[in-house]
């Protein structure tokens, strides 16, 4: 008889929306000896990935690498940039939005939080209407998530970049990428984002540990004026070893020996590819979703995630209660609800280093799941994806056209 503690057969099924799965092949590029971080192969390394960096980002100027977690990223952002009591417009997309307003507010920030319902993106008439009635320009930063990871929302930045300029408002865009950076299309440059916001365990396909910012012109000339408390995170630090692939203090090796495979397999599958590969997989989901009778939490179909969906329970349902069974009886781990959608939501991540069999095993996790867990839900959520999934193959063989 097998017992409660036995170790499951198989390979655990890890589908949050991040950390990710990380390939074997980055996995093999951190598992290696130490090299000395002041010498020349560190700093052919660091060269490559900081210029492998600028290519995933879409930009042509400056990005910095820290060794932290995207808190860290979201803090560099501010310090360097902006001064206490300083106004910054932000909204209310998502728990990952919240989190972002309160470490704001913690630096001694004036945060204006746009209201949302957690379903839908930002609204850019709302941020034109909040610019053209701040004459005095007191708003000195427009902090926006691109992805929301607790809602499986995305927000279309080029009509906020629109509004802000309709507007005629001289305040930095800030956009958070963390969980759409190499999954979804991003344009730091041809957008005019002034800084972008990253981490590594998402679409970089790496554990969590590195963050990342991505800064213009205008946002290096605002760091110069800044007088939030800043050192570890000061980009000013960062550039000048940057320039020959150095850092100014001990890097996280290993994990930039990782960033550095990672980036070599997305160039190789290419950025066009990887995104579209995330468009096909999440357009799968959603069909089975509906299929399955089940309503997505993200309520315009033209702002749904490309890198997870978010599920919303059926009343008398806990969301809590489905992942338990799914982890204990098919060894999958899928995203739990955060903040005010807790025990409401369940979120599928297919982001990442990510397949179709492995989506169809995922699906086919949770159909099986729901069934076990007595959730109201409709056959055959399975069948609509891979049917969809066949024909995306089919459509793309040679002879298609």
């Amino acid at each position: 008889m097998p017992t409660a503690d036995r170790r499951p057969a198989g390979r655990h099924f890890l589908q949050i929306p991040g950390p990710t799965n990380v390939p074997d092949r980055v996995l093999r590029a951190i598992d290696r000896p130490t090299i000395d971080h002041r010498g020349p192969e560190f700093a052919e390394l660091g060269r490559t990935v900081l210029a492998g960096m600028k290519r995933v980002f879409g930009t042509e100027s400056h990005v910095v690498i820290y060794p932290a977690s995207g808190t860290g990223a979201w803090e560099a952002a501010l310090v360097n940039t902006l001064s206490p009591g300083d106004r910054v417009l932000m909204a209310e997309t998502g728990q990952f939005a919240a989190l972002w307003r309160k470490l704001a507010e913690r630096l001694s920030l004036s945060v204006e939080f746009l209201p949302g319902d957690w379903r839908h993106g930002v609204d850019a008439s709302e941020v034109e209407s909040r610019l053209r009635a701040d004459t005095a320009h007191a708003i000195k930063a427009v902090c926006i998530v691109h992805n929301e990871t607790s809602t499986g929302v995305t927000t279309r930045i080029p009509p906020v970049r629109a509004a802000i300029d309709r507007a005629g408002h001289p305040a930095l865009l800030m956009v958070d990428t963390i969980s759409s950076l190499a999954s979804i299309d991003y344009r730091h440059d041809e957008w005019g984002v002034d800084v972008s916001v990253g981490g590594s365990q998402k679409g970089l396909m790496l554990p969590p540990g590195l963050s990342f910012n991505a800064f213009s012109a205008k946002a290096l000339a605002a760091s110069e004026r800044a007088k939030l408390p800043r050192s570890y995170w000061d980009w000013r630090e960062m550039l000048a070893p940057n320039a020959s692939g150095f850092f100014p203090y001990t890097p996280a090796t290993n994990l930039l020996c990782g960033l550095a495979e990672a980036q070599a397999m997305l160039f190789e599958e290419g950025l066009a590819n990887v995104f579209a590969r995330h468009d096909r997989h999440a357009e799968a989901t959603r069909r089975a979703v509906r299929a399955w009778g089940l309503e997505i939490l993200c309520a315009d179909p033209a702002e749904a995630s490309s890198t997870l969906t978010a599920i919303v329970m059926p009343d008398g349902h806990n969301a809590d209660a489905f992942r338990r069974i799914v982890l204990e009886r098919y060894d999958m781990s899928l995203g739990q609800g955060l903040g005010r959608v807790a025990g409401k939501v369940f979120r599928i991540g297919h982001l990442g280093w990510f397949n179709d069999l492995m989506l169809c095993g995922t699906l086919a996790g949770v159909e099986m799941g729901l069934a076990l867990a007595g959730v109201p839900h409709r056959k055959g959520g399975v069948d609509s994806a891979m049917a969809f999934l066949v024909d995306a193959a089919r459509q793309a063989l040679p002879h298609a056209a």
